[in-house]
């Protein structure tokens, strides 16, 4: 439990007409909180319903993961992303920096140490959220109880761009990075009294130029620069603001007079996010210093490092997927898009995806797909949002497009579904005789632009045959081979074209019809009957004979003429006997 060196009013009754009516000062939200919606200079954490109503509060109830006394949290609400840093207090064991370690140091050495009280860090507060083009950051810190009235407070929150631990460091510490405008450096700096307003100032990490230590050279830290009303806000919970409950923490605890102070930046209007630029930070930690005034300062209790995702971008994915899957016909599907998109055209196969990445600046987008016809039909299009900062997609079939608001550190994943257009080609064969059905006649199916074999089927019973899931085109049906005993009457190739989405059983399927001619054959049979040779007989039926008896009957020496293959006719035999 906590004690408190001072206590202010957070009211005051009046006495009117006998009524007592408790009277509540308002903090009014400066410029930069009024822009972003977000309560960063009132010295507390309580949304103010009768102002913007939300405050670092908003975020509770809140997680804490890992190991106390180093957890951290994370959480989107209402667009805001938040993220706290636990660091262990009153202990010998608390992270630090190394004695004489100054703000320029890169990867300094991390050791443990007991802070001065007024530089031990409980905890500190990052909240970040992208309105109207322009990022906005708040941030807060909580320290132990306090044994003056007035204690000053100056903690540098730094933030990095780069992933690369310092040389293979396990305290987390990352090499500080010159691109994009240099990581950046935030100092906030309150000098105790109860009408004190903090003082902002802002670093960059430079390649070049002028550093904030004199007597130092790049790289180094920039020449501060004081971020003035309109870029930042802040305060302390001073006597005029009092004591504060913080239910963001691991444990919901009130903090006493001079224990947590916030602010909030306009990271744009600062020049860290240049409109029209992508900038990421996804690196943070938290020092408390000796002093404010100059980077020469010492470095005392140290919070974090931890993740935090600050950025004015965000991702835009499209998949592509059909069905069937795999696609058997290995197609690319077109795409372009507007709002700047690069590349703003693209093709893609079924199971491939264009991902454009984290660095995607927040705004409108659409993507289209091209016509994917005469095989395919977008069947589906849908897109999701992930992230929890508001981003919204709409999507129209007709047009095959996606339109989408992207919001700063959002993910929005479109994927389009194409389903094959696929027909058939129903071949119907029938006798001349009767028009009755043919079973057992072979047919080959080509596709016509490079005549290749699709398929060679062989009518039913019904005398049918179907050759089904063919893509739409231009096919060309032949029949190789006619039943037994008929005869193919058309041996010219037939063009069909599939232009509709049929089964054999479904739809409406191509037809084609084909008749054969059945055929017969004539016997005749000459014998002698006095006798092997007595009588001979030469046969004529006017076609040639297929077939001649070769083994006669050795007592008769028979004749036997076979005239198969015969189409329906009149044929007339003739048979002249020469004894």
């Amino acid at each position: 439990m906590r004690t408190f060196l001072a206590r202010s009013r957070v009211g005051r009754l009046l006495l009117a007409a006998g009524v007592a009516v408790l009277v509540i000062p308002v903090a009014i939200a400066l410029a930069v909180g009024n822009e972003s919606g977000f309560e960063d200079d009132d010295g507390n954490l309580a949304p103010n319903p009768l102002g913007l109503n939300f405050d670092w509060n908003s975020f509770a109830p809140t997680t804490w993961s890992g190991t106390a006394p180093n957890r951290t949290s994370e959480k989107v609400v209402s667009g805001w992303s938040f993220d706290g840093i636990e660091d262990a207090s009153v202990t010998n064991s608390d992270n630090a920096f190394a004695g004489g370690t100054k703000q320029d140091d890169e990867c300094a050495t991390v050791g443990t140490a007991k802070p001065p009280n007024k530089d031990d860090l409980e905890r500190v507060y990052f909240s970040t959220k992208t309105v109207l083009g322009h990022v906005y950051l708040n941030l807060a810190w909580v320290r132990i109880q306090q044994n003056t009235t007035s204690p000053s407070a100056h903690v540098a929150f730094e933030f990095n761009q780069s992933e690369e631990l310092c040389g293979g460091s396990s305290d987390g510490l990352v090499e500080r990075s010159t691109a994009n405008g240099g990581d950046v450096l935030i100092v906030y700096d309150f000098e105790g009294g109860s009408t004190d307003v903090p003082t902002i100032r802002l670093s960059r990490w430079i390649a070049a130029g002028a550093c904030e230590v004199g007597s130092h050279s790049p790289p180094c830290w920039s020449v501060a620069q004081t971020l003035g009303t309109g870029v930042a806000e802040a305060r302390v919970n001073t006597s005029v603001v009092g004591p504060v409950q913080d239910n963001i923490a691991p444990t919901a605890e009130m903090l006493g007079i001079n224990e947590f102070g916030e602010a909030g930046i306009d990271l744009t209007d600062a020049g860290v996010f240049p409109p029209g630029q992508c900038r990421s930070f996804g690196n943070a930690f938290a020092v408390s210093r000796t002093s404010g005034e100059s980077s020469t300062a010492q470095m005392k209790d140290l919070v974090g490092p931890g993740n935090v995702d600050i950025r004015n971008c965000g991702r835009i994915i499209i998949n592509k997927v059909t069905v069937p899957s795999p696609d058997p016909t290995d197609t690319t599907f077109n795409y372009t898009t507007t709002g700047g998109l690069d590349p703003a055209t693209f093709g893609l196969k079924d199971g491939e995806s264009q991902d454009y990445g984290d660095t995607v600046l927040a705004g409108s987008y659409t993507a289209t797909e091209t016509d994917p016809g005469p095989n395919f039909a977008l069947s589906n299009l849908t897109c999701s949002a992930t992230g929890g900062h508001g981003s919204s997609a709409t999507t129209d079939t007709g047009t095959r497009t996606a339109t989408i608001d992207l919001k700063a550190q959002d993910t929005v994943t479109c994927t389009y579904t194409n389903t094959l257009r696929l027909g058939a080609i129903k071949i119907h064969k029938t006798s001349t005789k009767g028009n009755a059905p043919l079973a057992g006649a072979t047919f080959g199916v080509r596709r016509a632009s490079d005549n290749s074999l699709v398929a060679s089927v062989t009518t039913d019973a019904n005398g049918d045959a179907c050759v089904p899931d063919l893509t739409f085109g231009n096919y060309t049906v032949t029949e190789t081979a006619a039943p037994p005993g008929y005869q193919i009457n058309d041996t010219t190739t037939h063009t069909v074209t599939v232009d509709s989405v049929a089964t054999c059983s479904t739809g409406d399927p191509e037809t084609i019809s084909f008749s054969d001619t059945p055929l017969s054959e004539i016997q005749v049979l000459f014998r002698s009957l006095a006798g092997p040779g007595v009588t001979a007989a030469s046969i004529d039926c006017g076609v040639s004979p297929v077939s001649e008896n070769g083994a006669p009957d050795p007592a008769f020496d028979d004749t036997n003429e076979t005239f198969t293959g015969l189409v329906p006719g009149t044929y007339t035999c003739t048979v002249v006997v020469d004894p």
